[in-house]
């Protein structure tokens, strides 16, 4: 009879035990089996070959979607920011701030080196190279992004760099070409009756505005009000204890949000891949191209960035994985990791147990600067793009263009397709013929998707990272605040988070 009993609730226990943990991963499972339904909808959708109308549709609950994420990650990356970096002593921000930049440069690098070494592997666009290049319509010199870069990082207005950051536009105005008479005259060839005018185009540069958040710009001057806000003492809390609110509230809203995720998921990829044409023919002829690229992001995922997680923090990376696998997939749809900065939090902090402090400015900071899928992307696409135009590179000019794009990328912005608009500038700096561009877009709802992963996975093992060298604990300022509010998480953590 007890042995009955016990079998009993053994299989009861068993019971709970499942329920609670499909009630814990009930988000996952459904943004997965989205991601799937996805996949399968929009290649049936394909073959009936829907209107652009019937794609606006279709594709309107994963926009709605992405809308709404974006609508929450300003407010929630200032006040996190100001929140956080107020709770950290200079010191320790200074330090966190080194280790962040310093992975992100080493993973950069680590991109660019994946794919030229792949390239010389696989060597894409060497059988079939291009008629002979067209003369470059793009114009832009290298050193501007490098200048738009610090000129973001100090906005000169923090309430417009919610919405516009800073870059350089290009423009071209046409002037009539003069000559030299007798040597020491100059003559307006418009004047001599023998002679046609000759109008000749001037590139002329401005520093103007595009639309989009300067992200840099406002985690650079959130930091600066936490700084000072913490270094004020007791004066500054009712200012600390709205931002903290603040993040909160935000939080939850995000939370209410993220169970829209499996049908936005779903729509975006639906749509994308129904408004796709002739994917056989395209993969076809650039299938040594896609599979360079998909190449160096699996090995980039699977095996570089977690050694390199092994290494550091002597962890499993593939547990590490499958704890910010909703994260993975929300930037694998949206093609966006700034999108995707709820979810990173949410799966640093509560299923990883990273210092929030550490974790809320980390984060953001890594969606600003960190792209290494991206820079694997435009590395290779460089040299693709110059093999198929005919223009063999030497090792030397492989190396500048690594180089290049390791550092280009630091300006990256997270938005879709943002590569393409850098590759564009490595092409022109390197003499390249860029008509050839036109050829990426055709696989570029593929790789845009398979990059943003890459970017994503590598910014939450920063924040594991760079919480490892911290991990005595970055010098606080408001001791019994943070330990009150570390145990207010812990206790609506569960139910909050689903996890």
């Amino acid at each position: 009879m007890e042995m009955e009993r016990a079998i009993e609730n053994r299989g009861c226990c068993l019971v709970r035990k499942f329920r609670k943990s499909l009630r814990r991963h009930l988000l996952f499972i459904l943004t997965l089996s989205a991601v799937i339904f996805g996949f399968t909808l929009g290649f049936l959708l394909r073959l009936a070959e829907p209107s652009a109308d019937a794609l606006l549709w279709l594709g309107m609950p994963g926009e709605l979607f992405l809308r709404l994420l974006k609508m929450m990650i300003i407010p929630l990356l200032v006040c996190s920011v100001i929140h956080s970096t107020a709770s950290l002593d200079p010191k320790s921000n200074g330090k966190i701030s080194i280790v962040a930049f310093a992975y992100i440069m080493l993973t950069n690098i680590l991109g660019c080196l994946i794919a030229i070494a792949l390239f010389y592997v696989i060597k894409p666009g060497s059988e079939s190279p291009l008629v002979e290049g067209k003369t470059n319509v793009y114009e832009a010199v290298p050193q501007d992004i490098f200048a738009d870069l610090l000129r973001n990082i100090i906005p000169d207005n923090m309430v417009e760099a919610t919405f516009r950051q800073t870059q350089t536009k290009y423009s071209h105005e046409m002037v009539e070409q003069f000559q030299l008479v007798d040597n020491s005259t100059r003559k307006n060839i418009s004047s001599n009756q023998n002679s046609t005018i000759q109008m000749v185009q001037k590139l002329v540069k401005s520093v103007g505005k595009t639309d989009g958040p300067n992200i840099l710009g406002l985690i650079v001057a959130c930091m600066f009000l936490g700084t000072a806000a913490g270094k004020m003492g007791k004066k500054a809390k009712p200012f600390l204890d709205f931002f903290a609110v603040s993040t909160e509230v935000v939080l939850q809203v995000l939370r209410w949000f993220l169970w829209m995720t499996p049908v936005g998921i779903s729509s975006l990829i639906a749509a994308s891949i129904a408004g796709t044409r002739d994917v056989t023919g395209t993969f076809s002829s650039l299938g040594l191209f896609v599979l360079t690229v998909t190449l160096g992001i699996v090995l980039h995922q699977a095996l570089f960035l977690p050694l390199i997680f092994f290494l550091t923090t002597r962890r499993n990376p593939y547990t590490y994985f499958l704890s910010i696998g909703r994260a993975w997939l929300i930037g694998f749809a949206a093609t966006s990791t700034a999108v995707a900065i709820p979810e990173m939090l949410n799966a640093c902090e509560n299923k990883n147990h990273i210092d929030k402090r550490v974790s809320r400015f980390v984060i953001p900071f890594c969606v600003t600067l960190n792209a290494d899928g991206s820079a694997l992307f435009i590395t290779a696409a460089a040299m693709f793009i110059a093999n198929i135009s005919g223009h063999p590179l030497t090792f030397g000019e492989v190396a500048i263009i690594g180089l290049l794009t390791a550092i280009a990328s630091l300006a990256l912005p997270s938005v879709p397709s943002s590569s393409i608009v850098t590759l564009i500038m490595v092409l022109s700096s390197m003499n390249v013929p860029v008509h050839a561009v036109s050829l990426l877009f055709a696989v570029e709802w593929f790789l845009d998707r398979i990059r943003t992963t890459s970017n994503v996975l590598s910014h939450t093992h920063c924040a594991a990272i760079t919480h490892h060298f911290n991990r005595q604990g970055p010098g606080k300022t408001e001791g019994p605040v943070m330990i009150e509010e570390e145990v207010e998480l812990i206790v609506h953590s569960p139910d909050a988070y689903n996890s």
